[in-house]
């Protein structure tokens, strides 16, 4: 039988996140996902009158094609692939997995060609710049597994976290927008060495509150590009095209890492950091806050959201808040500052705003957890 929540879940993806309206049309992306999600969203998109398209992948499958794919094969998939979005109003990916290292033995070499020659000409260029869109990850047992939850206990605090309020957020979230935009210079202080400063001048800050990304809550911005100076160093495991990092290190020089570290997998940092030359540099900066969210689980689209974190991106920056840096890679990295995993302050020009993880001046109150529950 269909879960009720699935419904629900579909009703804000179509309702909150792509605002559909009659006569457009939305692709809905899959991988690994249940039959009854995929039909619950179909059916939510029809009741707005939306014209639906979908595509069911299938991770293993896409193992096997990447594994030893030509680049002629992938340039002839994005050519096929962006006409096709060039048609879309909205977009809805939802990724489910049950290995979220699936992809971990393609070669280093397609994966940077997937993102140089598929990933970028379709979904940076057509689909973030050009479509309504919203992403997510699918409960299941793999993601307990990493969030140390039972399947069950899992499955509700996920739908707990997708389906928060998210019109209660935004009004709160509209104000830290505003703080930032108003903000020179961020200095991050804690855990461990984190001692980090940068400017985000005349950066627009937007607050993210269910239009993209579920489950949401936060709010990003950019660094100046070559302001970013000091240590940051990350409290929270990360997987990139599948493979672990841990307690990532980097120091910043005039905005571009000038040395690295991490607990696992320190040469593929390296190589990821060389990608490109945007690679070394920042492309985001962003606050997390969603209530429901306080544990790192390695999967981005959680983690970022963490309760009291913040990310720091290096790579690509968005257009909606652009600070000139480009690059094939995109890779958020988190810090958590609550007492529980070290602490810390984020200062707005010498001012604190946030110390171990709980907002401290009276504009930014009611985006502390209990004022969002």
């Amino acid at each position: 039988m269909n879960d009720p929540r699935y419904t629900r879940l579909a009703d804000v993806l179509t309702q909150h996140s792509t605002s559909l309206a009659a006569g457009e049309h939305l692709l809905v992306e899959t991988w690994d996902i249940p039959e009854d999600m995929i039909i619950a969203l179909v059916e939510s998109a029809q009741r707005a009158g939306a014209h639906v398209h979908v595509v069911a992948n299938n991770s293993r499958i896409q193992r096997a094609q990447m594994i030893s794919i030509e680049d002629a094969a992938l340039e002839s998939m994005a050519q096929i692939d962006r006409h096709r979005m060039k048609q879309m109003d909205a977009y809805i990916g939802l990724r489910g997995s049950e290995n979220a290292s699936e992809l971990s033995d393609v070669p280093e070499d397609r994966m940077k060609a997937r993102g140089r020659l598929y990933m970028k000409p379709v979904h940076f260029e057509e689909r973030v710049k050009n479509t309504k869109w919203c992403v997510l990850r699918w409960p299941n047992a793999g993601m307990a597994q990493l969030a140390q939850m039972s399947t069950s206990a899992f499955r509700d605090f996920y739908f707990n976290v997708c389906t928060v309020d998210y019109g209660k957020m935004q009004g709160a979230a509209d104000a830290l927008a505003a703080r930032m935009n108003r903000t020179d210079r961020v200095r991050l202080l804690g855990p461990g060495e984190t001692d980090l400063s940068f400017s985000i001048k005349d950066i627009p800050s937007v607050p993210c509150c269910g239009s993209h990304n579920i489950p949401d809550g936060e709010c990003f911005t950019a660094p100046v590009r070559d302001s970013v100076n000091g240590i940051i160093q990350f409290n929270t495991p990360t997987l990139y095209n599948g493979v672990s990092f841990e307690n990532i290190k980097l120091v910043f020089k005039d905005g571009k890492v000038t040395e690295s570290w991490s607990a696992r997998n320190a040469d593929k940092l390296e190589s990821i950091l060389n990608t490109d030359e945007g690679a070394r540099f920042v492309g985001e900066f962003a606050i997390g806050f969603n209530p429901y969210v306080l544990h790192p689980m390695k999967d981005t689209l959680f983690d970022e959201k963490i309760a009291g974190s913040i990310h720091f991106t290096p790579g690509q920056a968005y257009e909606e808040a652009d600070n000139g840096n480009r690059s094939e890679i995109h890779w958020d990295n988190v810090m958590i500052q609550r007492p529980e995993y070290g602490g810390g302050e984020i200062h707005f020009d010498d001012e604190v705003v946030r110390k171990d993880g709980l907002f401290v001046v009276e504009d930014l109150l009611p985006l502390n957890p209990e004022n969002l529950k």
